[in-house]
């Protein structure tokens, strides 16, 4: 039987969570019913929607077991790989709420509270001795 070759149009209407398709090594895969088991969450995968997810694959280093899953999710090979790299890179799945980043951290607290205690004790030293 001949591999389903899947249009960019097509893998681009399978963004939500619900029906949601990523591409891998040129392949297009059904992830959907696997985001519940991703031991990674599923916002990883969410994350993936619509773009070339290879790189991000790689980069985890998934098991052979992994590897071995994603032939049961296969829904054929991509043909649109030319308007993939010219598109707009989503920045949220539609039918999502876009994720707010907070830059400030963990870092600027834990380096201002040691330092207001510091200058804190200083100050009695200095002034209340």
């Amino acid at each position: 039987m001949a591999e389903k070759t899947v249009t960019f149009e097509e893998f681009q209407a399978h963004q939500q969570r619900e029906n949601l398709w990523i591409l891998l090594h040129g392949k297009v895969y059904d992830v959907a019913k696997f985001l519940d088991e991703h031991p990674g969450g599923e916002e990883v995968i969410v994350a993936e929607a619509g773009k070339d997810a290879t790189e991000s694959f790689e980069d985890v280093g998934h098991s052979d077991e992994a590897r071995d899953l994603l032939k049961g999710m296969l829904v054929g090979t991509f043909a649109g790989s030319e308007k993939l790299k010219s598109a707009p890179v989503p920045t949220h799945t539609p039918g999502s709420t876009p994720k707010v980043v907070n830059n400030s951290g963990p870092g600027t607290v834990a380096f201002l509270v040691p330092l207001a205690c510091l200058g804190a004790y200083f100050a009695y030293r200095y002034y209340g001795a």
